[in-house]
C-alpha cells in the first residue's frame, strides 16, 4: 500500500471511529465513580490520596473487566484476536476510565478550596454526577437526538445522579 493510500485508510478509520464514538464508557464511569464515593467508608492517614487512588484504580479495574468481558466473550466469538482488536478494544472502553479523572481532581484539588474531607467527598460526588450527564446528554446529542430528546435523556441521567446522592446521604459511614 502506498503511503498516501495508508494515510487516507488510517483518517478514514479516524473518522468512523468518531461517528460511532460511543458515550456509554463514560457515563457508566461515572455512574462508577459516583457509587465509590458513596460507598467509601472509613479512610486512613491519607483520606485525599487514598480516595484519588481509589477513584483512579476503580476505573482501571472496571476497564480491565470490560476489556477481558469484549476481548474474551462477544468478540473472540465474531474474530480471531489480533494486536489491533485489542488496541481498538482498550480504546473503545478507556472512557471508563477517563470519567474517574475528573471527580478524583476534584478530590485533588479540595484543600485549594478549604474542603474538609466530608466536603471533597460531596464535590466529587457532584463532579461524577455532572460527568453522568455531561456524558449522556453528548452521546444523545451525538446520536442526532433533538434537543428535546437530549434534555429528557440528561434530566433521567440527573434523576439517577440525584438517587445516588440519595444513597449517600442514607449511608452514614
Amino acid at each position: 500500500m502506498a503511503k498516501a493510500e495508508h494515510v487516507t485508510d488510517r483518517a478514514r478509520r479516524v473518522e468512523e471511529r468518531r461517528a460511532r464514538a460511543d458515550y456509554t464508557g463514560g457515563v457508566y464511569g461515572s455512574m462508577l465513580a459516583a457509587s465509590v464515593v458513596v460507598g467509601v467508608g472509613t479512610l486512613g492517614s491519607f483520606p485525599r490520596l487514598e480516595l484519588v487512588l481509589l477513584l483512579l484504580l476503580t476505573g482501571v479495574v472496571f476497564w480491565v473487566a470490560h476489556v477481558h468481558a469484549q476481548l474474551f466473550g462477544a468478540r473472540l466469538a465474531e474474530h480471531s484476536l489480533d494486536r489491533r482488536i485489542v488496541f481498538e478494544v482498550c480504546r473503545d472502553e478507556w472512557p471508563i476510565v477517563n470519567a474517574a479523572v475528573p471527580p478524583a481532581l476534584a478530590v485533588a484539588i479540595s484543600p485549594v478550596l478549604g474542603l474538609d474531607i466530608q466536603g471533597a467527598l460531596w464535590l466529587a460526588l457532584s463532579v461524577a454526577v455532572a460527568g453522568q450527564v455531561g456524558w449522556s446528554a453528548a452521546a444523545a446529542r451525538r446520536a442526532g437526538a433533538s434537543w428535546r430528546l437530549v434534555a429528557v435523556t440528561a434530566s433521567v441521567n440527573l434523576l439517577l445522579g440525584l438517587l445516588i446522592i440519595s444513597f449517600k446521604i442514607f449511608l452514614k459511614h
